[in-house]
């Protein structure tokens, strides 16, 4: 996958990731149009499909709401690249199937704008426009077969076909 990063601080929590006055909204296009707005107002309107965000310490804390991941799924972000994550924001993403990495070396090298390319099977990142790689860990198997299949719900989805056809 390949994109260009957005880039933010540390502990950017739920509540600017998705505002709260947005939780009513169920449709996952309707999340996506105010991804990040109370954070980058320019966000929505610059992301493309694979893109990337790439952030500082504590990405995703705050409440355990699952519409944070989900919008930003949905607004084309194709992995988030933090020195660390929130616990509940780690475990929402892989549920809803978006990409995450934790890498503290890309976190504080990457900047907005630079292009990357990133194997979510090896943890590698490629930066492109610095001609540099970082290594994050990949994620175990089980959680790739999860990631690929877009989350748990469709993973188990996709297992019960498997054992009931």
């Amino acid at each position: 996958m390949g994109g260009t990063v957005f880039k933010y601080r540390d502990n950017v929590d739920t509540d600017v990731i998705l505002p709260a006055r947005y939780l009513s909204l169920s449709k996952r296009e309707d999340l996506a149009a105010h991804c990040m707005e109370d954070l980058d107002r320019e966000f929505v309107a610059r992301v493309q499909p694979g893109d990337f965000i790439v952030a500082g310490e504590n990405f995703g804390c705050g409440s355990s709401r699952e519409h944070a991941p989900i919008a930003i799924l949905s607004s084309g972000i194709s992995c988030v690249i933090a020195a660390s994550f929130a616990r509940i924001f780690y475990r929402n993403a892989i549920n809803i199937g978006l990409p995450i990495l934790e890498c503290q070396e890309a976190a504080s090298e990457i900047r907005a704008g630079d292009k990357l390319e990133i194997n979510l099977a090896s943890g590698k990142i490629r930066n492109l426009t610095q001609g540099r790689t970082y290594q994050a860990g990949g994620f175990p198997p089980f959680l790739q077969d999860m990631m690929d299949a877009g989350g748990l719900l469709a993973y188990l989805a996709k297992k019960k076909e498997e054992v009931l056809p």
